[in-house]
C-alpha cells in the first residue's frame, strides 16, 4: 500500500478526526467528497477513475497521467479501453482539457461517442507515441477538443 492508499475494510465516519491510517477511507473517496472549490488532487487519486461519455457509456479508465514539466501542467490522461485483464487493451492520450470531472458519480466525462473513440489514434502499452512531437500533439488536441 502506498502513501495515497489506505485500508477501507473497516467502516469510517467522516465526522470524526482519524489518527490511524488503517481506518481512513480511500484517498479518492475523500477527494471527491470535498467542497467544489477543491482544485488539487494527487495523480494516484484519479488513476483508475472511470471515464464515460455524454451518453453514459463507459469508455474506459484513466491508466496514467502525462505531465508537461516545462509548462508545469497535466497534458494528457492516458485512457485504457477494451481488452480483458490487459490483453487487447488499447491506450489513448486524451488531452486533459477535454475531460470534465463528474463529482457526483466520481468519474470523468469525455464528450466523444464510442464509435469515434474506436476510430481514434491509440497505442500499445509497450509502444508509446512520441508525445512531445508537436504534429502528433496537434492532431490529438484537434481530435478531442472543439
Amino acid at each position: 500500500m502506498n502513501k495515497h492508499q489506505v485500508n477501507t475494510s473497516q467502516p469510517v465516519s467522516h465526522d470524526t478526526p482519524m489518527s490511524d491510517s488503517a481506518t481512513q477511507p480511500k484517498a479518492s473517496t475523500l477527494a471527491y467528497d470535498k467542497q467544489p472549490a477543491l482544485t488539487l488532487l494527487s495523480a494516484s487519486t484519479v488513476t483508475g477513475d472511470e471515464v464515460c461519455n455524454m451518453q453514459d457509456e463507459k469508455l474506459g479508465k484513466i491508466e496514467d497521467i502525462m505531465l508537461d514539466i516545462t509548462e508545469g501542467k497535466i497534458r494528457y490522461a492516458v485512457l485504457s479501453s477494451g481488452g480483458f485483464l490487459g490483453v487487447g487493451e488499447r491506450l489513448f492520450a486524451i488531452p486533459w482539457k477535454a475531460l470534465k470531472l463528474d463529482r457526483e458519480n466520481k468519474r470523468f466525462i469525455l464528450d466523444v461517442d464510442l464509435d469515434r473513440l474506436k476510430k481514434a489514434s491509440s497505442f500499445d502499452k509497450d509502444q508509446w507515441p512520441e508525445m512531445a512531437d508537436p504534429s502528433w500533439a496537434s492532431a490529438i488536441e484537434s481530435y478531442y477538443t472543439k
